[in-house]
């Protein structure tokens, strides 16, 4: 639940990016980073486990308008990938308002893309969320390696697999070139916004 700033008159927002390790989730909040420094109050920091890492900063974004006249600040997570974190993972959803799902369009990673969506559903259940009702937004990451001739799946296999039940916005994306990037987050951002304005009236 976002936290409300009485004193600084701000709402604070969290967005925690998910996916499978090696995704695209910290190479988004590295683009997201670089491209938007000046609004950005925080360093990037970084929190290493063993060739994985959690990665958060907050920024105040552009253009959103206020929420009952308090100005948002929204704070971005990435969680690590690899399963074998999955206690962290728990640990960054806590207090979640938002989320990304990356996926990852390599044909040859579609299971983990399934798993880590499964993982993602159970871990959000013991905060009593539901995935189907916290504002999400999927992020099928990595489109630009069809030029390299890497076996991708196309956009329709990748929303059959994870989102014919969600059916929540989704973006084919480069988070190495920046492709959709931005729209991916304006989008979280706005569908959080919409879904905070609604328990905070």
């Amino acid at each position: 639940m976002a936290f409300v700033n009485l004193k600084n008159k701000e709402v604070q927002a969290k967005i925690v990016y998910y996916g499978p390790g090696r995704g695209g989730k910290t190479t988004n909040l590295e683009y997201v980073y670089s491209k938007f420094r000046e609004r950005i109050k925080s360093d990037m920091v970084s929190i290493k486990t063993h060739g994985d890492r959690t990665l958060f900063f907050d920024f105040l974004p552009f253009e959103i308008g206020k929420i009952m006249g308090y100005d948002v600040r929204v704070q971005l997570y990435t969680v690590p990938g690899q399963v074998k974190y999955n206690a962290t993972r728990r640990l960054v959803l806590k207090g979640v308002d938002g989320m990304v799902f990356v996926a990852d369009s390599m044909v040859n990673q579609r299971e983990k893309n399934l798993v880590s969506l499964k993982n993602l559903q159970e871990n959000l259940a013991i905060y009593k969320k539901s995935i189907f009702k916290i504002p999400l937004v999927l992020q099928y990451n990595k489109r630009d390696l069809e030029k390299e001739g890497s076996p991708l799946m196309s956009l329709e296999q990748m929303g059959k697999d994870l989102n014919s039940q969600l059916k929540v916005p989704a973006f084919g994306a480069s988070a190495l070139a920046g492709d959709n990037v931005i729209p991916t987050l304006k989008k979280i951002i706005s569908l959080t916004m919409a879904s905070l304005q609604k328990v905070l009236k």
